[in-house]
């Protein structure tokens, strides 16, 4: 069982809906938390991703994310910074695709337990790494796109896109696996 479904009963097509309208608000929130950082920012991005994919599991928190990812591309301000089908070429691209994947690992583990769940949300995280970190090595390149950013040696990939994010992307992990099962245990309770 999963956190939506202890806090609010079974789901049902509007309950989904809405689910997943109240989570692409979430997560559009939490991009526009961040601290600058070159060449991306930390936001609580994946916090609330995190936290949905937890909350509502698998499917449900990776069509949130689709959903999310829809309305950036369409131009609502939803994305950390860029707006439009121009986010998914800038270098932030690689995450913005790598959020579903991380959606649907941690979300396998909802309900299971805090451990778990934190398990699947440092899994989820560490996978997101594989297309962001693929998009400004290989793939902007490979599809002609211009930026200092694109073609970046391993060396500078480690420096300024992987070894800063780690530890805040396993406490958001964490945090996010806490919440949820903290909810979960009062939902039980009433």
């Amino acid at each position: 069982m999963t956190f939506t479904q202890a806090a609010f009963g079974a789901d049902t097509l509007l309950k989904k809906t809405l689910l997943v309208i109240a989570g692409t608000v979430l997560i559009a929130i939490a991009a526009k938390v961040q601290v600058p950082f070159w060449p991306v920012p930390v936001t609580l991005q994946t916090l609330a991703i995190l936290f949905v994919a937890l909350s509502f599991g698998a499917r449900l928190g990776a069509v949130t994310v689709l959903a999310y990812l829809a309305q950036g591309f369409a131009g609502l301000p939803v994305f950390a910074s860029l707006v439009g089908p121009a986010a998914f070429v800038g270098p932030t691209a690689g995450f913005l695709v790598g959020f579903v994947l991380m959606a649907w690992v941690a979300g396998l583990a909802a309900g299971k337990g805090v451990v778990t769940m934190a398990g699947a949300a440092i899994l989820g995280g560490a996978l997101l790494y594989i297309p962001g970190l693929a998009w400004p090595m290989f793939g902007a390149e490979m599809l002609g796109i211009e930026g200092k950013w694109v073609g970046s040696s391993w060396a500078s990939i480690w420096q300024y896109w992987l070894s800063p994010f780690i530890l805040a992307d396993i406490t958001k992990a964490i945090l996010a696996a806490a919440l949820v099962a903290g909810g979960m245990k009062l939902a039980r309770k009433s």
